[in-house]
């Protein structure tokens, strides 16, 4: 095969960016344009772009009893295009100010599911859906109790309406496996913990 360029950040040029539309969240759109593979530029690309605070998600799990907590909230995002729009999810929330992704997840701990979590465990930094958002996922196990774990939480003044459950970790990656689990933040969280269980366990027990 012929030796391809290797693009990197400095292999793309902003032509133009408009602001569309600026609420909670905003709306950009760009013209850019940016070198092929062959090395040469490319032609100038229209491309909205979602405008999003970073998030940070976090797993809670309780080693000692092999168990996690999730939580269950209505998502408008699901309304038509899953069966139930009632999420089961991980504890998360966004980086709106300057707080480390640390605090921001021992915060949403303690408002959405009255959580206090020990350690956090980096699991993975990733970009949801790159081609049209700039949101990065921060997302950690956080080591919990979850011996009074449950009922309903959440910020009234945000209208938040939050079921808090336990679950065998068992019970919540046979969820993964049937579809009731169809987020990709609990998702990724859920298989990282099945394939490294042995390791946390060994070092949290």
């Amino acid at each position: 095969m012929p030796e391809t360029y290797t693009p990197g950040p400095d292999a793309v040029e902003i032509i133009k960016r408009e602001s569309c539309f600026k609420g909670f969240y905003k709306l950009d759109r760009l013209h850019v344009r940016h070198r092929l593979f062959s090395g040469e530029m490319g032609r100038v690309l229209t491309r909205e772009l979602f405008v999003r605070h970073d998030a940070v998600c976090v797993l809670p799990y309780d080693p000692q009893r092999d168990c996690v907590v999730l939580i269950e909230q209505f998502r408008v995002g699901a309304m038509h295009k899953a069966e139930n729009p009632w999420m089961i999810e991980l504890v998360a929330g966004l980086i709106d100010k300057q707080e480390e992704p640390e605090e921001v997840a021992r915060r949403e701990a303690v408002e959405e599911a009255d959580l206090t979590l020990g350690t956090l465990w980096p699991i993975t930094r990733y970009f949801p859906s790159p081609g049209g958002s700039d949101e990065h996922v921060h997302l950690y196990l956080g080591r919990c109790d979850s011996s009074n774990a449950g009922g309903v939480h959440g910020l009234e003044e945000e209208g938040e309406d939050i079921r808090v459950q336990v679950w065998p970790l068992e019970d919540a990656l046979q969820a993964v496996k049937d579809g009731r689990i169809c987020n990709a933040a609990s998702i990724i969280a859920l298989q990282w913990l099945a394939l490294n269980r042995s390791e946390v366990r060994g070092l949290w027990t």
